[in-house]
């Protein structure tokens, strides 16, 4: 990956002149949001009508309009984690599409959705595709380890735990009144 870098306002010189790098815009598009709380670079190239893929995305947020989404996502985990700090590992660029691999970590100081602050320093990987139409970023597809954050914070028991073990069981006998429900399965 390359670790040049340029400012917002050169990346909207080049925007104006109709040369997007869209490799290295996709890398500040997940950097720089977390990292500063500058949301310069979502209002300029997130589309207005793109859509968000992502599986742990709040109920409250999936309804919101892809830039403000990704503004009130930020700010949620920024307030829970002040220190979060977020950097790309990989970045791989195909055509219109750009992948992004990524880790973040930050200490739990804050309210998150409902758990209490733990004071635990949490880590966590992820990945993001980009697919860019005229400019800007048309369509994105976000996983993380969100399982292996929960289990740092407590939210989720650690993994061989007599806690798995009940939780497995508990899924187990949903499953079968689920399934008997469900006649045709």
């Amino acid at each position: 990956m390359s670790t040049d870098v340029s400012s917002s306002s050169e990346a909207s010189a080049q925007a104006a002149a109709g040369v997007v790098d869209i490799a290295d815009v996709s890398r500040r598009l997940v950097e720089e949001p977390f990292n500063t709380g500058s949301f310069e670079l979502p209002d300029q190239f997130i589309a207005a009508d793109c859509v968000i893929h992502d599986s742990a995305m709040p109920a409250e947020l999936r309804n919101m309009r892809a830039a403000e989404q990704i503004k009130r996502t930020t700010a949620m985990y920024r307030a829970a984690f002040p220190d979060v700090r977020v950097t790309v590992d990989d970045v791989i660029a195909a055509g219109d599409r750009v992948a992004v691999r990524w880790h973040g970590e930050g200490t739990h100081r804050g309210d998150s959705m409902g758990l209490a602050p733990t004071g635990v320093r949490g880590s966590v990987t992820g990945m993001d595709i980009f697919l860019w139409k005229d400019g800007k970023v048309a369509e994105n597809w976000s996983e993380w380890d969100n399982l292996g954050l929960a289990r740092q914070l407590g939210a989720a028991p650690p993994e061989g735990s007599f806690g798995e073990k009940l939780g497995m069981r508990m899924q187990r006998l949903m499953a079968r009144r689920m399934r008997k429900k469900n006649q045709g399965f």
